[in-house]
């Protein structure tokens, strides 16, 4: 079980001061918080990827990179890596170089995005969303996984007789999680590549996510990858703790309810109450945690968010020691506890070479699209019932 933090970036005022930090200063932060993530023994950090004010992370492969430099063991991750609007070459070429740099410590979450003007600016309809993440994934997977791809698709020019430069270190891909929030077509298009699905399950009620990770899993086993409890899921969540958990409540409370995200909306105790959201003591956080595998199965990763709405830093720095310290070293023993030894640990570099030396890489075998054609053809057939009930 892999335990982290992820972060959107924004540069928001702290409610409580009026004090706005500076882009410089944010950057910094958010750099400072990635190495306390890895001291206080949390196992990834993640990234996320946004071209619009208030957020400023627009070059995660840049950050990561510097944050590579300065630790030895974290898994470096993003929250967002935007498959629509980024070119699949251009995301070959820079991760694969992020897993040089970081000696295989990258994986990376493809994801459409919250911010629908950013589109445009890059030159797609959002309308073509889905087409869109489906088309340009079936094109970066061949990327990793060819030496010479010969390439027509709908959304970009040809390619001839391309290969992508650096080559997957040790010929193994990062390992990819596609994030949703709501769509039944990426949890089909995770399944078909026996990819890791990531619910961000931070905004709505937890029946939704047991819906759409069910399915996930389902697909999973349908496409032969495994079984159901084989499948790879990871879960967004946030907490924020003080030793009295009204103590927690009275200060963060200023915080949620001017977040950038879901400020002046639903109450912090009608929020907290249909989302992961813990405000609370660290033993609400541990009991909270521990019962996520009753709703959602044995999953492989847990993310917290945990350095939003302009929090200070040193408060962010420590809300993470309580969370190294006392939240996750607890929890690990927890779900740990009758954990069924078919269902696998989290994914590293390392594992994934060790599964491609004995042949059990869990997309190998699979016919894969050329262009995504094949899958929009599945997804449109198997996902109309489910996304009948999502929507």
């Amino acid at each position: 079980m892999q335990f982290g933090i992820f972060t959107v970036g924004d540069v928001t005022p702290d409610p409580t001061t009026g004090r706005m930090p500076t882009e410089h200063e944010r950057i910094g932060n958010i750099l400072t918080i990635a190495q306390k993530a890895e001291e206080v023994g949390l196992d990834v950090f993640a990234l996320g990827e946004h071209h619009n004010p208030p957020f400023i992370p627009s070059s995660p492969t840049t950050m990561l990179g510097y944050v590579a430099a300065r630790t030895d063991r974290i898994i470096l991750s993003t929250s967002t890596t935007l498959i629509t609007t980024n070119d699949p070459v251009k995301i070959a070429e820079d991760y694969a170089m992020l897993q040089h740099v970081a000696d295989g410590r990258v994986d990376l979450m493809m994801g459409r995005g919250n911010t629908g003007p950013v589109y445009p600016w890059f030159g797609k309809d959002i309308r073509e969303g889905i087409p869109l993440a489906i088309e340009n994934y079936a094109l970066l997977h061949r990327l990793w996984t060819e030496e010479v791809v010969d390439w027509q698709g709908k959304y970009r020019t040809p390619l001839q007789g391309f290969t992508s430069t650096p080559r997957p270190l040790d010929g193994v891909a990062p390992f990819v999680w596609h994030g949703s929030i709501r769509s039944p077509e990426i949890a089909e298009q995770a399944a078909y590549y026996g990819d890791g699905f990531f619910a961000n399950n931070i905004f709505w009620p937890k029946e939704h996510y047991m819906r759409l990770i069910g399915y996930y899993r389902q697909r999973f086993e349908h496409y032969g990858h495994g079984t159901a409890a084989q499948a790879i899921v990871g879960l967004g969540g946030q907490a924020f703790m003080r030793k009295n958990s009204q103590d927690a409540v009275n200060e963060f409370r200023p915080y949620f309810d001017e977040a950038p995200v879901y400020g002046h909306g639903p109450s912090l105790e009608e929020f907290a109450e249909q989302t992961p959201l813990t405000v609370g003591s660290p033993q609400q956080v541990i009991d909270r945690y521990a019962g996520m595998r009753e709703h959602f199965g044995d999953y492989q990763r847990q993310l917290f968010l945990m350095d939003h709405a302009g929090l200070p830093l040193k408060t962010v720095l420590e809300q993470l020691d309580i969370l190294g310290e006392e939240v996750v070293p607890v929890l690990r023993r927890e779900l740990a506890k009758d954990r069924p030894t078919e269902v696998p640990d989290g994914p590293t570099h390392a594992s994934l070479v060790a599964a491609r030396a004995v042949g059990t890489d869990p997309a190998a075998g699979t016919d894969l699209p050329v262009a995504g054609t094949d899958l929009k053809e599945k997804t449109d057939a198997t996902t109309l019932e489910v996304a009948g009930n999502e929507r």
